[in-house]
């Protein structure tokens, strides 16, 4: 991940789960299906925040089958906390810190778009799987396929003028980006997929609660904004969202990618 997309995502745990990981708890168990993790496997979580897939492949595999690394302090010592015996670790997914040829399994749930230099991390997906293991790396889908994250940034962009890059469609979002990425860096048998998966919030303000928690580009941009703009964002999202009096129910899709090393690599 580089600097400023670290920068991001130092809130706790819980206003992380309050924000993401609430979709991305969703999304472990079939990203986790379609890596083929199974009992005997060892793996890496790279950019584990504070444990979604890891809770995952703990189940999967117990502590002792399952290591993790991500860039933020705070999410290292939330996961860590919440699956002890766990191998978790602060780094950054282009210079993992761990020997090569020792897991059988790499994967990446929602990190490679934030990572400075992909190709890279990609790389060193690589080189820490033994042969004939499997990475996978996955992203939401960038264009009508994340409707929390559309309905933000059509609303900022129609509230706040000069946004920033980070509000614009997401890398490696689209139909075989990552599948290019992949096997730009050497991984063998490709395959990419997609994951659907959904949330439903008690009102509107638990959504917007999720935004004023200080995560991710979206809630850093919430951060910077004065009371007045930040309550006419607030306005425009509801009324993006159709202004609903009660439970709604937000629908995300997830393009899946997982690729192999070579026996003889």
């Amino acid at each position: 991940m580089d600097a400023e997309g670290a920068r991001t995502f130092q809130a706790d745990g819980d206003a992380y789960d309050l924000f993401m990981g609430r979709y991305s708890r969703h999304l472990a168990r079939p990203f986790a299906d379609a890596a083929a993790v199974a009992r005997g496997h060892r793996v890496l979580d790279v950019g584990c925040g504070p444990g979604a897939l890891t809770a995952e492949l703990v189940q999967r595999l117990g502590p002792e089958g399952v290591a993790a690394i991500d860039p933020s302090p705070s999410f290292v010592d939330a996961c860590a906390s919440r699956f002890p015996g766990v191998d978790v670790q602060l780094g950054r997914a282009e210079s993992l810190p761990f020997p090569d040829q020792s897991f059988d399994r790499v994967a990446a749930q929602l990190v490679v778009h934030f990572v400075s230099d992909p190709g890279a991390a990609v790389t060193d997906f690589l080189r820490v799987l033994r042969p004939g293991g499997v990475a996978a790396a996955c992203t939401w889908d960038s264009d009508e396929g994340m409707q929390m994250l559309r309905v933000f940034r059509d609303a900022a962009t129609s509230v706040i003028p000069g946004l920033p890059p980070e509000t614009q469609a997401i890398r490696f979002g689209r139909e075989g980006e990552l599948t290019e990425l992949f096997e730009r860096n050497g991984f063998a048998d490709v395959a990419e997929s997609v994951i659907e998966v959904q949330s439903t919030y008690s009102d509107v303000d638990e959504f917007w609660a999720g935004f004023t928690a200080g995560v991710g580009p979206p809630g850093a941009i919430v951060a910077g904004l004065d009371e007045a703009r930040r309550q006419a964002l607030r306005a425009e999202i509801v009324e993006r969202l159709g202004a609903p009096t009660g439970p709604f129910t937000l629908h995300a899709t997830a393009r899946c990618v997982t690729g192999s090393r070579s026996p003889g690599t």
